[in-house]
């Protein structure tokens, strides 16, 4: 069992002294249920409940007072109580409305219980007008697992600290890019990469792929309030993956006959069960970073592996040493995509590119990061500074003198000049140092 960043996270949770009841949420398949069994170990008494199990349902809404609801859930998990800690996990919360309404008295009444509750489908239930408890719970996103968390699940952990803060030698530059290479391949869902783990056989990981990708199919008639989205959401999976990294258009999307109004409410369905985001650009270069939904949103899909075996391009990333060369570059967006989802566990945090406010142009950042109150273009992109144009017109208007470019090549940071005159930072980024930004730009 390989540690995952948010044990960390859910320790810290656990010894704030303002702590309320947890949720967290992720999409199906990336280790909630796992993460949470092992942080449990911890706990002198932990009590797990699934509330698509009808007897725990029926359990859990027998009675609005928790103080007489939790000797019920350890006779129900036929466990005695120790002295110590208590930590309830309630997983699929969305099978009982009634359980969300009890997140607000285990914080009122009995707040010395550790409460998380989980459920990858809980986002449908909110849009069925059941809301959480507000102010009285707080949330935390799973991601699939990030390269960092790769490398300790593969035994290579001793190379994360010297990654974090960006103080990798560059005599391991090659050896760690070709792990990041690998990495990208297969992607970060928990199954898969136990099974790498495991095996190191990547043709074996096929069953793997396909059973994630049948369970999110399977899962379409919760997601769906009628047949046509149903019909709407399966074209998304089954067509849907090979966009990946494109701007599309939303009216006949991969050749489809839907129109826009239909793809675009099965996508945000989609987005709130986690599996992908449409991500919107800005033509702003001082903040605040608005969204402009009028213009075409770039795809990106939860997982690179997922994406790579959907699309049928595994043999194709094989054959290239370089991620740029993959895919025309779109398995490079994808998978930086992912490991900037990656750096917060924050929910509900967006990720946007940039595009230039000007008729005619075609400047075009791959995604933009917020720091310090700056916008800070981040460019996936190889080759000579002087051949990153939209970087240098983003930097011709912006306040500050920072940029970044996610590449094949060593950290470093260059002194760059516009044709305009303007000089600038250019941090030339690794793309297994991508955990490193938030270091990097707090000491730059």
């Amino acid at each position: 069992m390989f540690i995952r960043d948010i044990e960390n996270e859910l320790n810290n949770w656990s010894i704030r002294s303002d702590r309320k009841p947890l949720v967290l949420r992720g999409a199906r398949q990336v280790g909630k249920t796992t993460v949470v069994n092992k942080f449990g170990e911890q706990f002198e008494n932990y009590l797990y409940v699934n509330l698509e199990k009808a007897p725990s349902k029926q359990l859990v809404e027998s009675t609005d007072d928790v103080k007489k609801l939790l000797p019920l859930l350890f006779l129900y998990c036929n466990k005695s109580r120790k002295e110590g800690k208590t930590l309830l996990f309630i997983d699929e919360i969305q099978a009982s409305s009634h359980a969300l309404s009890l997140l607000r008295y285990f914080y009122e009444d009995s707040p010395e219980i550790f409460v998380i509750a989980a459920g990858s489908l809980l986002e449908t239930m909110l849009d069925k007008h059941v809301s959480l408890p507000v102010g009285r719970v707080e949330y935390m996103a799973i991601h699939p697992c990030s390269f960092i968390e790769y490398l300790r699940a593969i035994g290579e952990g001793r190379f994360v600290n010297l990654i974090t803060k960006a103080e990798l030698p560059n005599a391991f530059h090659e050896e760690i890019l070709q792990h990041f290479h690998l990495y990208a391949l297969i992607g970060g869902m928990p199954e898969v990469v136990a099974r790498y783990t495991a095996n190191n056989d990547i043709v074996a990981l096929s069953r793997t792929y396909n059973q994630l990708l049948n369970g999110y199919k399977n899962d379409v008639e919760k997601y769906a309030e009628s047949n046509k989205k149903a019909h709407v959401i399966r074209y998304l999976l089954d067509e849907g993956w090979a966009f990946s990294g494109q701007a599309i258009t939303l009216g006949g999307f991969a050749a489809s006959v839907y129109k826009a109004r239909e793809t675009g409410e099965a996508f945000r369905t989609l987005n709130k069960a986690m599996l992908l985001e449409l991500v919107y650009p800005t033509t702003n270069v001082l903040m605040p970073a608005v969204s402009d939904l009028k213009k075409s949103p770039k795809l990106f899909w939860l997982d690179a592996g997922l994406v790579n075996y959907a699309s049928g391009i595994q043999r194709e990333y094989l054959l290239n040493k370089d991620l740029m060369d993959a895919w025309r570059g779109m398995a490079a967006e994808q998978i930086v995509a992912q490991e900037l989802k990656a750096l917060s566990f924050e929910t509900g945090l967006k990720r946007n590119y940039w595009m230039r406010n000007k008729r005619g142009s075609t400047a075009e950042v791959d995604f933009i990061t917020v720091s310090d109150g700056k916008i800070i273009p981040i460019e996936v992109k190889s080759g000579h500074n002087a051949h990153l144009k939209s970087i240098h017109q983003f930097m011709n208007d912006t306040n500050h003198d920072i940029a970044i470019r996610i590449w094949s090549g060593n950290y470093s940071v260059d002194k760059v000049k516009t044709i305009n005159g303007k000089e600038f930072r250019l941090i030339n980024l690794p793309f297994y140092q991508i955990s490193a930004l938030p270091h990097i730009l707090e000491n730059v």
